[in-house]
């Protein structure tokens, strides 16, 4: 397992919050103020990350890509020389399909995508590696569904990336070899800003068709303000994408 994949697991929400509070009871006779603090970032972090109004409020940050209206599909033939769609992880071995089937999240974009392609009838290129180094890539179960599913085929797998950086380094490798410049490009839309900067270091033009939208005005109970276990997940998404718009213009250049 890649070193850096345990250390964000170990730093970003729930690990280091749970962290916080496991440092807070060590130092609860040691140094009582400073273990009390501990505690309250642990526990408000915890409580805070639950909350679907924090959802809504964090997304309204993120999630700076319009929407793609559907009137302007059909003449993305004409705009653009292919789709790339991002993946998104993968469930393994789903005893009701007899194998590894994309996350909801992938099938998401691929929904997405799929109705696209048949508006624009511009072929499709499906980006997404090996999940911990194990087959199939996340690009080869896409392209199955793309295939049987939404009867879309998919022209171009890429099958090595295991980032959204190596999603577009290796994206391009294959849309230069076919003389393409300017791509639609398909992911979440709190995906989209980091996604489209990383296409765009490698020369390509962005149309951006973000899907997914979680800034939508919330309808729960009191506005938001009480605990989800949805809005744990969505929050989680949430912070990883501000971390990647911080830290991949500081690695990748």
């Amino acid at each position: 397992m890649p070193i850096r994949y345990i250390l964000k697991q170990l730093i970003l929400p729930p690990g280091g919050l749970l962290l916080l509070l496991l440092l807070g009871w060590w130092l609860r006779r040691r140094a009582p103020r400073f273990a009390a603090l501990c505690f309250v970032l642990g526990f408000g972090g915890l409580w805070l990350m639950s909350l679907p109004a924090v959802v809504e409020w964090g997304a309204r940050l993120v999630e700076t890509e319009p929407a793609l209206p559907e009137s302007q599909w059909p003449s993305l033939g004409q705009r653009a020389g292919a789709i790339v769609v991002l993946g998104a992880g993968r469930e393994q071995d789903d005893p009701a399909w007899g194998g590894d089937q994309p996350s909801a999240l992938a099938l998401e974009r691929l929904r997405y995508a799929a109705r696209i392609a048949r508006a624009s009838q511009l072929p499709v290129l499906l980006s997404g590696g090996l999940h911990f180094g194990q087959p199939p890539s996340e690009a080869s179960l896409g392209g199955d569904v793309m295939a049987r599913d939404f009867g879309v085929p998919v022209r171009w797998l890429e099958e090595e990336s295991r980032t959204t950086w190596e999603n577009a380094v290796y994206s391009a490798r294959l849309l230069r070899e076919a003389g393409i410049e300017r791509v639609v490009l398909v992911t979440s839309a709190a995906h989209m800003p980091r996604s489209r900067w990383c296409f765009e270091q490698q020369g390509l033009e962005v149309i951006a068709a973000p899907s997914g939208f979680m800034s939508g005005d919330t309808t729960r109970p009191l506005g938001g303000w009480l605990p989800e276990a949805k809005a744990y997940w969505q929050n989680g998404l949430l912070l990883n994408e501000v971390a990647g718009l911080l830290l991949y213009p500081l690695v990748y250049r």
